[in-house]
């Protein structure tokens, strides 16, 4: 009979045939190694993959901006250009961007954008391991990286840090990242730096931008059914934009309005409602040309003032305030009014008091043509020069009643092709003996070419230099009487500067005031000017040259409501056409030529007629609604008084005289009555002020053989112009007639053009 395998007392008995089970045993141990084993590698491995994790994340992490530069990381964002009134002229970026607080966002566009890519947002500790993980799966389903899975914190530390590369390795850097920035900045602070840093595309950055450009309002006043167009730009700004894909963005728009029914934010009708809404678009420019309404000025102080001495980093994406001297209403009267000439041109329009530049048009398109014919171009202004001349003829002590003579004058040539050179007039008539006021009114050329010579070439050269000019290709021969020197516009602005403000010559001003993208005030810049000519010169000067806008050249610019003073400019060939002169508070000049120099039309295309209806329809425009007086100041310490002159003898007019009242210096002004119009012969002949006839050079003989006198070197009063004292030259003239006249471009459009895409390159601003 069987016994019980265990006995009351719990011992064990034996088998049948005595032994011990050992096998048990030994299995139950040898498998607790076994599992012991691959714990032990499994943990072994562990470590392993913890050590190359950790290596490998000190490696990638080194390239990672520090705590202290992630702190202290600004977005790149717009510097802006103002005109004198606070008006934007011009946007500078590499990213348009304008950022704002996130207080002054709307409330719809954060509830869109964390509706559309990241909901939980303000739960998670900047990344969600469930989307990592789906994506993770996706990614190697498809051998690559085609999802990303990415939170909004991920997202703002790939715009700020990192590159747009899809890799793994991008990947784990942004995730590293983003535990950071959870670490140094709050939420709120996170969300308001990743809506001013997304691309809403057409050029525009941040949510403010996008605002802008696509609604044309700030963001604070984005509606609900904006904010979801809004949001569902952030994924794909190309496929989704309203104004080249209507459908594929009305499409995301129902996709975020629906994740937000989903959400609880919205109720189904007030989405219903967002979707049916009609939206009104914009499209503001946002592009660097299509945002400039002044791209000629601003192309000028970015080339010369601003990149030089800030760096295109700074200009570009530093947030600096540029305020300038431009008057963005003058600027719009300039540019509607350069429609008038149907060649290239200029316009430029300055305060003479300081210099300041308040409009600048250097051309018809500046997409076409970078070529600021304003700054760039040296042209001959041709008898537009004349005022200078005459200017170093009044500080010399001559007046505008002294007489010279309109005649036929010849000068030995050096040239090889001729022996002596001959001035003409325009039109090729001569007036024989004339008062430099009728000279300069009726622009005439051998009186000009005479002044030179009496007043001396290296002089008028001189007053060139005081009155602002400083370019090279200024000849210092007679030539400079028909204008042969190569002068830009903005120079000859300078010059009729100093004609309007009574003789000071003002450096061009075109910026006031730098400001940092932190506000502080990088620089501050003020009027400049020095002494150029004498106030009674200039005082003199212009009020002859207001009556060459009465009734001389430049008739086409005189405006009625105020005194107006001028002078027009063309060269021989009629390549070119000035116009320069001013009215109380504003100087402007404006010339016309074509950049391949062929003529602007035959016979009759001069300045007078070309750029004198464009100058006076710019001042008409700029001047209006503004309080400028109407009339010119004369200063009370200025030695001058007024007089009225007869036009042909200088004498003081009577009835029966074509008179004009010009300035003239006190005490040297005539005081006797013209005598050829009905004047005392006698009192004009012992007058000590009297005029008096200067010849230079052959004028002795060309004065005799005209058959008037039989003596020129003896004439005694009276000329045919009165009683007038005769001057005649003392010893050889000094004067040096041109050489060929053959006029070279020192700046040639097409040269221009490449340089302007040097400086491109050279500033990084192209590739």
């Amino acid at each position: 009979m069987s016994r019980p395998s265990e006995t009351p007392s719990g011992r064990k008995h034996a088998s049948p045939n005595g032994a011990k089970k050992e096998k048990p045993r030994k299995k139950r141990s040898f498998l607790k190694t076994f599992f012991l084993g691959i714990l032990f590698l499994l943990l072994l491995a562990g470590a392993a993959v913890s050590v190359f994790v950790a290596v490998y994340l000190r490696d990638i992490s080194k390239d990672l901006p520090t705590t202290t530069e992630m702190l202290a990381h600004k977005a790149n964002v717009a510097s802006v250009i103002y005109d004198r009134n606070g008006e934007r002229v011009a946007r500078l970026f590499t990213e348009n961007r304008q950022p704002v607080e996130l207080r002054d966002i709307s409330p719809w566009i954060i509830k869109a954008a964390l509706a559309a890519e990241d909901s939980s947002f303000y739960q998670h500790g900047g990344i969600r391991l469930l989307s990592i993980a789906r994506a993770f799966i996706e990614n190697v389903v498809n051998r690559g990286v085609k999802q990303g899975g990415s939170t909004i914190t991920q997202q703002l530390a790939r715009n700020l840090f990192l590159s747009q590369e899809r890799t793994i390795e991008r990947k784990a850097k942004e995730i590293i990242l983003s535990f950071r920035m959870e670490q140094l900045f709050t939420k709120d602070r996170l969300m308001e730096m990743y809506m001013n840093t997304i691309y809403f595309g057409h050029g525009a950055w941040g949510v403010d931008t996008a605002a802008r450009t696509y609604f044309g309002k700030p963001s604070s006043e984005v509606t609900l059914p904006e904010a979801a167009i809004l949001a569902g730009l952030i994924a794909a700004p190309g496929r989704y934009s309203p104004l080249s894909n209507f459908e594929n963005a009305k499409m995301r728009q129902r996709y975020v309005l629906e994740r937000l029914v989903t959400l609880g934010w919205i109720t189904e009708e007030e989405r219903d409602a967002a979707y049916a809404e009609e939206l009104v678009f914009k499209h503001v420019p946002n592009k660097v040309q299509e945002f400039n309404r002044a791209p000629y000025f601003v192309s000028h102080i970015l080339f010369n003032e601003l990149l030089p001495k800030y760096g295109p980093d700074l200009v570009y994406s530093g947030g600096m305030e540029i305020h300038t001297t431009l008057d963005l209403k003058m600027q719009e009267a300039a540019e509607k009014a350069m429609k008038g000439l149907k060649s290239q041109g200029a316009i430029v329009g300055m305060d003479p008091e300081t210099g300041e530049v308040l409009a600048m048009v250097g051309g018809h398109d500046f997409a076409k043509s970078k070529f600021n014919r304003a700054t760039q171009a040296f042209r001959q202004p041709g008898s537009g020069f004349k005022p200078i001349v005459y200017a170093a003829a009044f500080e010399s002590g001559l007046m505008p009643t002294d007489h010279f003579l309109d005649m036929k004058i010849e000068y030995p040539k050096k040239g090889p092709n001729e022996s002596t050179w001959k001035p003409e007039n325009y039109g090729k008539r001569f007036h024989g003996e004339v008062t430099l006021e009728y000279a300069l009114v009726h622009s005439l050329n051998t009186v000009a070419v005479r002044l030179i010579d009496h007043v001396g070439a290296k002089n008028i050269l001189n007053v060139t230099r005081n009155l602002g000019i400083t370019s090279p290709h200024v000849p210092a021969d007679l030539s400079l009487a028909l204008g042969s020197a190569s002068i830009t516009p903005l120079e000859m602005a300078i010059v009729f500067s100093a004609f309007a403000n009574n003789g000071k010559t003002v450096l061009p001003l075109m910026i006031r005031e730098v400001r940092s993208g932190n506000g502080d005030v990088l620089e501050t810049r003020a009027p400049v000017s020095t002494r150029g000519i004498s106030q009674e010169s200039a005082i003199v000067l212009r009020s002859v040259l207001l009556d060459a806008v009465r009734t001389g050249t430049g008739t086409r610019a005189r405006l009625k409501d105020r005194e107006t003073f001028g002078k027009t400019g063309t060269t021989n060939d009629y390549s070119d056409a000035w116009f320069l002169g001013g009215v109380p508070g504003l100087v402007a000049v404006v010339y016309a030529g074509n950049d391949d120099h062929k003529p602007l039309g035959k016979k009759g295309a001069t300045g007078g007629v070309i750029s004198a209806p464009v100058w006076k329809a710019f001042v008409e425009e700029a001047v209006k609604d503004r309080d400028l007086p109407t009339k010119f100041t004369v200063p009370s310490e200025a030695k001058v008084e007024p007089v009225k002159i007869c036009r042909k003898t200088g004498f003081r007019a009577i009835p029966g005289c074509s008179a004009v009242t010009v300035y003239l210096p006190k005490g040297n002004s005539p005081r006797a009555k013209c005598p050829v119009h009905g004047g005392d012969m006698y009192a004009a002949s012992t007058d000590p002020n009297a005029p008096q006839l200067i010849l230079v050079h052959n004028d002795s003989k060309t004065y005799t053989s005209s058959g008037m006198y039989s003596d020129a070197s003896a004439l005694q009063p009276p000329t045919a112009a009165g009683p007038v004292k005769v001057t005649t030259p003392q010893g050889p003239s000094g004067a040096v007639a041109p050489g060929e006249l053959v006029y070279t471009d020192p700046s040639p459009a097409t040269e221009v053009e490449e340089k302007y895409q040097k400086l491109l390159k050279q500033y990084g601003i192209t590739n």
